[in-house]
């Protein structure tokens, strides 16, 4: 790799360098065994991550960072609230959850595309004040109409005394969906790579089987490493190292489906369309397509997705915060994003995973680094939060840089 290279990959890659080494120094001074850490990650990972890869769709369309993703997350709690009134308890209420929130989604998604092609140019801010628009009228349906126009007869999701919906929903009371999900098949660490390698294998058996263009030494690589992998998940060390992590194989095969999903889509015409508006609106324009209507697919899609992230998120916690709960979704998953490498105009499956990771790395570590290095645990909470809103501003930075830079160079040509 040439001077040249290396500095246009550390460029490209410094916010993720910096929090791999900010990673590493704090686990030197929390304290924490690393069986823990493993433990609280993959928790975090279960329940946050499939919000973070309903980001890539819009990203890709050239609409940045969804920061309307909250309000994906009002429609499942929507959605959470109405299960819980008509008592539909475990899977059947998650399912009938989801059934609601992808209709209440779809138009809350169409009504967010519209409006960003009003302000093209300008979806980021834009989104992040319909976010904050969105959250007035969720907390007069919460606290007017449901109770009082809309009668709610359960009386554990009501204020006591008064109207409206109770500041805490608790999924886990009866008629609720808590863990639903996630304990519909739980197995131990080393024995969850064995299934996962095998699902892996079998993909990629078919695939190479459909394949016009076949390359038999790149598969057998392929299930060579998968068998490596596996069998150094079942050594001593590494089963004692992942001793206390359970992996919910069913909330991570929807994320992986997920993950296939935004591969899949980005193969077929709606996919191209999405990449063609996202590289350039003039040109997508005279090549035909629809660029409104595809900006407002996108947003729909991303809307839908994070309203079923959400309800990951909330079976996983087994209650949630009614009024805060959706607040800072979208900061969140767009910071993630964003530690991984992502940009505001280019996002893949591989940068929102290692950036969920990092992300959360940070969140477990920073607070007991902080209280020991200083002696106060807040001083770490304050830190993440700093890093949370520093990345975004960095990528936006950056983003304006390069869009400067590509600018003088087509001036100079």
């Amino acid at each position: 790799m040439n001077k040249i290279n290396m500095r246009e990959f550390l460029r490209n890659n410094s916010v993720t360098i910096m929090f791999i080494l900010l990673c590493a120094v704090f686990m030197g001074f929390s304290g924490y065994t690393p069986s823990y850490v493993l433990y609280e990650l993959f928790g975090r990972l279960s329940r946050n991550l499939f919000i973070v890869l309903s980001l890539i769709i819009p990203i890709v369309a050239g609409m940045g960072i969804n920061f309307a993703l909250p309000i994906g997350a009002m429609a499942a709690q929507i959605a959470c609230l109405l299960v819980l009134e008509w008592g539909v308890p475990g899977i059947a209420g998650l399912a009938l959850a989801a059934v609601l929130t992808i209709p209440l989604g779809t138009v809350f998604g169409w009504l967010i595309g519209r409006l960003l092609n009003k302000m093209k140019g300008q979806e980021m801010i834009g989104s992040m004040i319909m976010a904050y628009f969105a959250n007035g009228l969720y907390q007069l349906l919460f606290l007017f109409i449901f109770d009082n126009i809309i009668p709610i007869n359960n009386p554990n999701l009501t204020i006591k005394g008064s109207v409206g919906i109770a500041n805490t929903m608790d999924l886990s009371q009866e008629g609720g969906f808590a863990s639903a999900l996630d304990a519909l098949w739980r197995l131990p660490f080393h024995q969850a790579i064995l299934v996962f390698s095998a699902v892996i294998i079998v993909l990629l058996a078919v695939t190479y089987a459909r394949s016009h263009k076949k390359n038999p030494k790149k598969l057998a690589a392929q299930i060579a490493a998968l068998a490596v992998v596996s069998g150094l998940a079942q050594l001593g060390p590494v089963k004692e190292l992942f001793s206390m992590v359970n992996i919910p194989m069913v909330t991570f095969g929807v994320v992986a489906l997920l993950c296939l999903f935004n591969i899949i889509i980005m193969r077929t015409k709606l996919g191209q369309q999405f990449r063609a508006v996202g590289q350039s609106m003039t040109v997508a324009n005279a090549s035909g397509i629809n660029v409104n209507h595809v900006r407002v697919i996108a947003i729909i899609f991303s809307t839908v997705l994070a309203g079923l992230g959400q309800l990951i998120f909330v079976q996983n916690m087994g209650a949630f915060q009614t009024y805060g709960a959706a607040d800072q979704v979208g900061l969140y998953a767009g910071a993630a994003i964003l530690v991984g490498g992502a940009s505001v105009v280019r996002a893949t499956n591989t940068q929102a995973l290692v950036g969920c990771i990092l992300f959360h790395l940070m969140f477990i570590l920073a607070p007991a680094a902080g209280k020991n290095l200083f002696g106060d645990a807040a001083i770490g909470e304050y830190f993440r939060v700093f890093l949370c809103y520093g990345v975004i501003a960095v990528a936006l930075v950056m983003h304006a840089w390069s869009a400067s830079v590509r600018r003088k160079k087509a001036s100079a040509h």
